[in-house]
């Protein structure tokens, strides 16, 4: 079944608009929060005023953080609401799920989708590796695994539509993997969602956080906003060659930001939100 936007105005259900006025209130109120827990971001200078890019950025295994963080980033800077491109597992939902997803503004991924948010010049997030990048087994932190996804990449060159890359790094540490991939585990993971979903590529692996338990472990979060990669095509360049070259642009710069973002992790103190070190965190360049 092909994925669609969500249904607007008066399409949407009863649940969703209340969803959508509770999130909104708590999205003005958040500053606090954020003020206490301190995430590290930098680069929000090069978020275009207008709100019309294509935001790229890498899942983790703490999820949640780069879906609330990102977005809020942005509306804090230019007051634009981000609508997230949602993997198409979501499109299958129903009910309270539904009705959240679509109140925080996420449309079901697809080009369709994709499309129409471009053509009403909307801020959208993206995240290439979808749902299989967030479950991480041992060696695999913040590893791309975008393969041949070229989809982001040929919609922003056929809408000439910027590229901001979103790095983020502390959500793959709030769990620690026990099991690599090619384990016996790792492999009966992958037939396990393969028979279930019909995807093999949704394994997920065995991780711990505090000690033994599944708490997760305090991390402060470190995000990163690149220059805006143009996705007009050079002259006389076909438009295949171009969307790979752009496809292989923005994932370097992403992966570059990354290895950036796990040395200034490494180096800062205030990493596992120790309240003794908050004074003596790191903090972005001016």
């Amino acid at each position: 079944m092909p994925s669609t936007p969500i249904p607007d105005s008066a399409d949407r259900s009863l649940g969703e608009r209340l969803w959508r006025t509770a999130l909104t209130t708590v999205a003005d109120h958040f500053e606090p929060v954020m003020n206490l827990y301190k995430p590290y971001v930098e680069g929000v200078e090069h978020l275009p005023a207008d709100g019309r890019f294509l935001i790229v950025g890498n899942h983790t295994q703490m999820s949640a953080a780069e879906i609330v963080l990102i977005p809020y980033c942005v509306r804090q800077a230019i007051g634009s609401q981000v609508r997230p491109l949602a993997d198409r597992q979501f499109g299958k939902m129903r009910g309270l799920q539904a009705d959240l997803i679509a109140a925080y503004g996420a449309v079901v991924g697809s080009p369709e989708s994709a499309a129409t948010l471009m053509r009403e010049n909307a801020t959208i997030l993206v995240f290439p590796g979808g749902g299989r990048e967030i479950g991480k087994f041992k060696g695999e932190e913040y590893k791309l695994r975008w393969d041949n996804r070229y989809g982001f990449a040929r919609l922003a060159a056929e809408h000439r539509y910027p590229i901001v890359t979103a790095a983020l790094v502390g959500g793959d540490d709030v769990y620690t993997s026990i099991t690599t991939r090619d384990s016996l585990y790792g492999r009966a993971s992958s037939w396990l969602g393969e028979r279930l979903g019909g995807r093999s590529d949704m394994a997920m692996p065995l991780v711990r956080g505090i000690g033994p338990t599944l708490i997760p472990q305090p991390q402060r979060m470190y995000l990163r906003f690149g220059a805006p990669i143009s996705s007009a095509e050079p002259t006389g360049t076909p438009r295949d060659t171009w969307v790979s070259e752009l496809k292989e642009k923005v994932q370097t710069q992403l992966e570059s930001d990354l290895e950036d973002l796990q040395r200034v992790r490494r180096d800062d103190p205030y990493r596992a939100l120790n309240p003794l070190a908050r004074h003596h965190a790191a903090t972005p360049h001016a």
